[in-house]
């Protein structure tokens, strides 16, 4: 028997859940995040009739762009795998090089300093559809040169337009995942556009100081990059307002609504202007995203680059070691002893604990090593990234949820020491090396284990025209041929309960 006090708590549990369950988040069955739809509930949708008008067609095609055939276009587009669909009447052809650009005027002396020739092929094609005025969808791989592909057009649209005054909003508005990914786009724009264009952009996101960002936010910046959570909650309590947003961004739109974050995103865009201009960016086409795109972009122009299908970058070597879970950190140490010493390796692991655990073990096998995962502080996180990105510290170990929005574009190796749970993972963890047309070499220690997974894996390898190791489809053949047999209590079959 219950006492009667856990009977009155066992009552007010089941009465919650019956009546109450809004009011607790959401978990996201497939992916673990939970949704706090309630965040935003008591915004009110602003008032748009007296918004001031804003400049956004910005570009003007050069004599070399105009006189290039159609023919040769087509060649550029094929070579580079780059289709465009949407609303394709009269899209500007693509700038092949930086003479081509005339929109870098401010900002040419800048790239050639940074021996920047020719922008990349998703940038060569997107610049003059953003810059245009366009609507634009750009679905890319990570490290295809995406983040300035956007920030570039941002930045030269805000300085168009009339310098915001304290509290009146930011004029362009950049939506990322994570605060790793925030922190990489706020660092793109002040090497490539802050020196140039005098535009100000503030970082917002969880697990920083309210209160800085509140000031930074209230000092009048031209940009804002953000965490959907934390921008919503500052639009909540009246911190900061979009009044002046024309300018907006969706980056990596597949993983935000894989976190569960589509309730304040839709909150958000509900406080920008329906005229603005909207540029959304992700790795993959689901129905979720091209929902989104659907409710949120008008006539807009979709470029995709590659397979719309999540797929590994073809630059980056793949390589797979068969072994047993006992044997991975002993590869593991083989391998590193191979690299050279100052080449930047990101190390995978499944949990925090394992993560601690080879650092310890690497430590003290004399290589120099640095970990970030979700039980550390930010600034802790920021210091260990920091010495890795300087190549101080050239080996990082890191989890999934920890590495997610790091760019670091000179990564040589990414070892999966642990595999992950799906090749979506896979292919984003090795997405980490192979940037900006580079190569790299993804290793992983695949044990029995995971013979569950090799079907998948050897997809991702062939696709990729990578060696697979003949192991691999052993393990397939095993997975397929077995048929382990139901086990069935003994005391059931004597019931004859037909079990």
């Amino acid at each position: 028997m219950w006492s009667k006090a856990v009977r009155r708590w066992a009552g007010t549990v089941v009465q919650s859940r019956v009546h109450s369950s809004a009011a607790f988040p959401r978990r996201r069955r497939e992916t673990g995040y939970f949704e706090t739809s309630t965040l935003g509930r008591t915004l009110v949708k602003p008032r748009f009739d007296k918004v001031e008008p804003f400049e956004k067609k910005l570009y003007t095609e050069s004599e070399l762009t105009r006189s290039r055939s159609h023919v040769e276009v087509e060649k550029f587009l094929t070579q580079h795998h780059i289709t465009l669909h949407g609303h394709t009447v009269d899209i500007p052809k693509p700038v092949l090089t930086i003479d081509e650009c005339t929109f870098l005027e401010k900002s040419r002396r800048l790239f050639l300093e940074k021996d920047f020739v020719s922008p990349t092929p998703i940038q060569a094609q997107a610049w003059p559809i953003v810059l245009s005025g366009r609507d634009f969808v750009g679905i890319a791989q990570t490290g295809s040169g995406k983040t300035l592909a956007y920030a570039l057009p941002g930045a030269i649209h805000s300085s168009h337009q009339r310098r915001p005054t304290s509290n009146e909003g930011p004029i362009a508005v950049v939506l990322a995942p994570t605060r790793e990914l925030v922190q990489q786009i706020h660092g793109v724009i002040r090497e490539w556009c802050q020196p140039c264009y005098n535009v100000r952009a503030v970082p917002v996101y969880g697990g920083a100081s309210r209160n800085v960002q509140i000031d930074a936010l209230q000092r009048g910046p031209q940009v804002c990059i953000a965490t959907p959570g934390r921008l919503l909650d500052l639009l909540e309590s009246g911190c900061v307002n979009l009044l002046r947003c024309t300018f907006l961004v969706m980056d990596e739109a597949d993983r935000m609504l894989d976190m569960g974050f589509e309730p304040q995103i839709r909150k958000i865009v509900e406080q920008t202007r329906p005229d603005r201009q909207t540029v959304m960016w992700s790795a993959t086409w689901p129905e979720e995203v091209r929902t989104l795109a659907l409710d949120f972009l008008t006539d807009f122009v979709q470029v995709n680059v590659g397979s719309v299908d999540l797929c590994a970058n073809h630059n980056i070597r793949q390589v797979v070691e068969i072994c047993s879970s006992l044997e991975k950190d002993a590869k593991l140490v083989d391998t590193l002893e191979g690299i050279h010493r100052d080449d930047k390796v990101l190390i995978f692991a499944s949990t925090k604990r394992r993560v601690v655990q080879l650092v310890q073990m690497l430590y003290e096998r004399g290589f120099r090593t640095v970990s970030t995962h979700g039980d550390l502080s930010q600034s802790k996180r920021d210091l260990a990234l920091s010495r890795f990105r300087s190549g101080k510290t050239p080996i990082l170990v890191a989890t999934d949820v920890a590495a997610r929005g790091l760019d670091v574009s000179d990564i040589k190796y990414v070892i999966n020491y642990d595999y992950p749970n799906t090749s979506e993972d896979y292919v984003h963890r090795i997405g980490r090396t192979g940037r900006s047309n580079r190569t790299g070499t993804a290793i992983t220690l695949f044990t029995y284990e995971d013979a569950g997974r090799a079907r998948d894996l050897v997809q991702v390898l062939k696709e990729a025209d990578q060696e697979v190791n003949p192991q691999l489809y052993q393990m397939m053949n095993l997975q397929r041929k077995e048929q382990r047999p139901v086990w069935k209590p003994r005391h059931y079959q004597r019931r004859g309960l037909g079990l």
